[in-house]
């Protein structure tokens, strides 16, 4: 699901790496240092865009996360990458933003987006699995953003953290992809089709990126780190989000392309096929 079925570099994980979740997640670290470089090449751009006071979320997570302004003293972003999307919540209306990713080297972009916005904005190096408890109870907002479930390998865990980290008023947005897109491709002629992706299929190891999503880097495909990847299905994903005593609001399914990786298909067609999903949540308390 991290690249098309052609890539040769792509496999089932092994029983063994299936059993080691730290060490997926370790492996996920080096992948996204590495992947930091297509970050880095649209640094000038996400400074125009926070200091020109815009948004890169889609107009269904605007929809999604409503007015923050005098509403959300603070904003935790988990899985924040290079930190574009955790400051336009700032632009949006948070007085405070933080953003936790695994990478430093995403953090270290993040950090430069900081000074040359003067956002107030703090960024947290962690495995989101181990997000640090002092910050339990803070959020106004808990936000994860497209494309961040597939590198979790825990998700009872990860469901755990949102929980805790949502302040009694505090709400819970999620927009990804769903993982019903992964089972539909365009054809020659821009209908969809079914592929032979298994939707059951539980993590899988990669190298190299689909050109819609990180495209090439300066390191040989061959050379870089093995990534690991699986598209949990919804209801293990709304399962996992119960288990942690969260009360959900809203599951909606959406027909947008979060990441560009349906263009060949026919305007007319688009709206057919489920290609992302949105979670609204509280506390439950």
């Amino acid at each position: 699901m991290t690249d098309p079925p052609a890539t040769p570099n792509v496999r089932p994980a092994t029983a063994a790496e299936a059993a080691d979740v730290r060490a997926m997640h370790a492996a996920n670290r080096a992948a996204w240092n590495e992947a930091a470089e297509r970050y880095e090449s649209w640094y000038d751009e996400a400074v125009a865009l926070i200091r020109a006071g815009g948004s890169n979320l889609f107009p269904v997570e605007h929809d999604l996360i409503g007015e923050l302004r005098g509403r959300c003293r603070r904003a935790i972003h988990l899985q924040c990458a290079g930190g574009r999307d955790t400051l336009s919540l700032w632009n949006l209306g948070a007085a405070e933003v933080i953003g936790v990713d695994i990478s430093p080297r995403m953090l270290e972009l993040a950090a430069r987006l900081t000074t040359a916005t003067g956002a107030p904005a703090r960024w947290i190096e962690s495995d989101v699995l181990d997000t640090p408890r002092d910050l339990d109870g803070t959020a106004d907002l808990v936000y994860t953003g497209r494309g961040a479930i597939i590198w979790l390998q825990d998700l009872d865990s990860w469901a755990a953290v949102l929980r805790r980290l949502l302040s009694p008023v505090g709400r819970l947005v999620i927009f990804d992809g769903h993982p019903a897109e992964w089972l539909f491709d365009a054809d020659d002629e821009g209908r969809w089709m079914a592929t032979d992706y298994d939707y059951f299929g539980g993590p899988e190891a990669s190298k190299g990126w689909a050109p819609a999503y990180i495209d090439h880097l300066a390191i040989a495909e061959d050379d870089q780190s093995w990534k690991f990847a699986r598209a949990w299905t919804l209801g293990e994903i709304v399962t996992a989000l119960l288990g942690a005593g969260l009360k959900l609001e809203r599951v909606t399914e959406h027909p947008v392309d979060w990441w560009a990786g349906h263009l060949d298909v026919r305007p007319e067609e688009r709206g057919r096929v489920p290609l992302s999903f949105s979670v609204v949540a509280t506390r439950g308390d």
